[in-house]
């Protein structure tokens, strides 16, 4: 047997396995990207005065992207101030830009300031003249007459600004939008918005209902046209309008469904079950609630609980319509919440507020570090506050059932009418006698003893 040829085989496979690890090592080492040193011209730029584009570029995630750039060619890097970023630009597109949904738009927008290649001041073309950025846009290099620099319509200001070893920094005076970017920005907005608008003619109002003949377009969230008390359903003795499909006519805000979230937080709540009968069951006032939240209208809802709605008497329910003119009284058109009315009345000291229930107004006072509503012989304190707050209906709850000034007299004397203790004496009223009678009873003094 050969020997010398067994063991020629075995140190060539040696030395293939002495030599494996140190070719694995050099592909891992040469697959990395070299480390940035410090005098590099991304470092400068992050230490510069341009700090503003520093900022965009690090919440763009480029900074992985230019170090790779960087060790394959120099850049040169147009940098407009912080002034022209912070006071010039428009707030909404640079709202757009900081966007995370926008963040292609930005990366965009700084590439195209960033050229793979090395353009000293001293190396500016005369005329006219194109360089393609890292964005794959391209820029329009110039020189005008007076000798002053321009790249594309922005004017470089500072010249050779920052110097590095792999790249330069020229300031310009002002941000470089690309067309695509603008694109961009202008589609963000919906299309109807910007769309032409066909003129039309101002709305008419039926004299007889109060209402729009031809209902506006109306923006969604903006405040109906119509003030409340015109969109609110006949009363009690006509059926109300019936309440619209989930969205409202204008599909701007679900009513029926934020009244029945309401109700349930009234019953879950405690203490409210019969403020949420009446609103549900002995009146139609949910259903009218709904559709005018749908309607955009807003509502603060006053509740008193069920131990003052306990001390309401037979005779003032019974009466038609008396429930709902109590509910109409506790019903204000507008968005209350307690800190708002709690500041209102600590500001203004009495503050009246308008209810569905007209003429009358609701009068809100502090008093004990909380809010007082009512007059002294018929007031109530806020006792649960914000019990329901969505935006369009805030619900209040109250110690007491409220009644109009005037009203609340009148039940008064009522009853203090019974309790007298003086007998009523009938006075019977002597008849007058005629004037004509008087005259022929003077004239002729004979019938005296008739007309005696």
């Amino acid at each position: 047997m050969d020997y010398s040829s067994i063991y020629g085989v075995s140190n060539l496979l040696t030395l293939l396995l002495l030599l494996l690890p140190l070719h694995s090592y050099s592909h891992n080492n040469t697959s990395t990207s070299p480390q940035i040193n410090s005098n590099s011209i991304l470092v400068a730029l992050l230490d510069s005065h341009y700090t503003e584009l520093a900022e965009l570029v690090e919440k763009a995630l480029l900074l992985q992207n230019l170090e790779d750039a960087v060790t394959n060619h120099n850049i040169t890097i147009f940098a407009p101030p912080n002034q022209a970023l912070q006071r010039h630009l428009d707030p909404e597109f640079k709202r757009f830009l900081l966007e995370p949904r926008n963040l292609r738009s930005l990366q965009t927008l700084l590439m195209s300031h960033i050229l793979p290649t090395r353009i000293a001041s001293h190396h500016w073309p005369a005329d006219h003249l194109r360089h393609r950025t890292l964005s794959d846009h391209h820029l329009h290099f110039a020189t005008k007459s007076s000798g002053h620099k321009t790249v594309d319509s922005a004017e470089i200001l500072r010249q050779d600004d920052v110097v590095r070893p792999d790249g330069v920094i020229h300031g310009i005076e002002r941000l470089i939008v690309p067309r695509s970017v603008q694109e961009d920005f202008n589609r963000r907005r919906n299309l109807a918005a910007i769309s032409a608008v066909l003129p039309e003619g101002a709305p008419e109002v039926d004299p007889r209902t109060h209402r729009l003949k031809k209902a506006a377009p109306v923006p969604a969230g903006a405040p109906p046209v119509l003030p409340i008390y015109d969109a609110m359903a006949p009363g009690p003795s006509i059926a109300p309008a019936p309440a619209p499909g989930p969205g409202g006519a204008k599909h701007h805000f679900n009513g029926k469904r934020q009244v029945k979230d309401f109700i349930h937080t009234l019953l879950h709540y405690g203490g409210y079950n019969e403020m949420a009968d009446i609103l549900v069951n002995l009146t139609s006032l949910a259903t009218e609630i709904g559709r005018l939240v749908s309607e955009g209208y807003v509502l603060t809802i006053l509740a008193p609980n069920d131990e003052a709605m306990a001390k309401l008497t037979t005779d003032q329910l019974s009466e038609p319509g008396a429930p709902e003119q109590i509910m109409y009284y506790h019903i204000i058109p507008e968005y209350q919440t307690e800190e708002s009315m709690y500041n209102a009345v600590r500001r203004f000291g009495k503050v009246r507020y308008d209810t569905l229930r007209l003429p009358h107004k609701v009068l809100a006072q502090e008093s004990d570090g909380s809010v007082k509503f009512g007059h002294s012989d018929s007031s109530a304190y806020l006792f649960d506050p914000d019990i329901y707050t969505d935006g369009r209906i805030s619900v209040q709850g109250l110690d007491g059932v409220l009644f109009p000034p005037e009203e609340h007299q009148d039940q008064h004397q009522h009853q203090q009418l019974p309790r007298r203790t003086s007998p009523l004496v009938k006075v019977a009223v002597k008849p007058r006698r005629g004037k004509l009678m008087e005259i022929a009873c003077s004239m002729f003094g004979t019938f005296g003893q008739v007309c005696q």
